[in-house]
């Protein structure tokens, strides 16, 4: 009796499995299909296929099309920023965004960009976990665009107010380190008499 109650334990595992991998095959992962733009009531969408298109062919198209000619921005060089791979390996980049420091980062990155239908860290923290981690993945590794394929939300809020802040200071910190690099001592010597 228990080698017959063993075999319906192993076909009925075996039955689930397989459904469950021609489920996974019929039904993707949900993936971001839009960007939105927030700040305050302010919300405009550019579609991630536009974001893709744009990355591979370095022509704009819809929205960002005309994002990009208000903005002065030449496409290819947008392209060129999207397409930019950030290599690094998959186990220590886990292992880092696990960490406090990592938390911390990824908890003021959560801060900038977030599902659209809540701005909680308890669902945007994991979801750039997830987005970083498959896009780290892909056969392309981690770029702008993997990232946005592989983040888990129909829409990926970025809060324009906190980006622009982000920016701000790292311009800020990038002339403080200028200045410091470029021997600050030798303007502030009065010219011996």
């Amino acid at each position: 009796m228990s080698t017959r109650h063993a075999r319906r334990r192993r076909l009925l595992a075996l039955t689930t499995s397989c459904g469950l991998g021609w489920l996974s095959i019929a039904m993707p992962a949900q993936a971001a299909v839009d960007v939105a733009l927030v700040s305050g009531a302010f919300r405009r969408s550019i579609q991630v296929s536009d974001i893709s298109h744009l990355a591979k062919t370095e022509e704009a198209r819809g929205l960002l099309g005309d994002l990009l000619k208000v903005s002065d921005q030449e496409p290819a060089q947008v392209a060129e920023l999207l397409n930019k791979n950030l290599d690094v390996p998959l186990v220590l980049t886990s292992r880092l965004m696990n960490t406090r420091i990592g938390e911390a980062l990824i908890r003021r990155i959560a801060q900038i960009i977030y599902p659209l239908s809540t701005s909680e860290t308890s669902v945007s923290v994991p979801a750039i976990r997830a987005a970083v981690i498959e896009g780290l993945q892909r056969p392309e590794g981690l770029t702008a665009v993997s990232f946005l394929e592989a983040y888990p939300n129909p829409v990926m809020a970025v809060n324009l107010p906190a980006l622009f802040a982000v920016i701000e200071k790292a311009e800020s910190i990038a002339g403080l380190v200028q200045f410091f690099s470029d021997s600050p001592l030798d303007g502030l010597k009065e010219p011996k008499p």
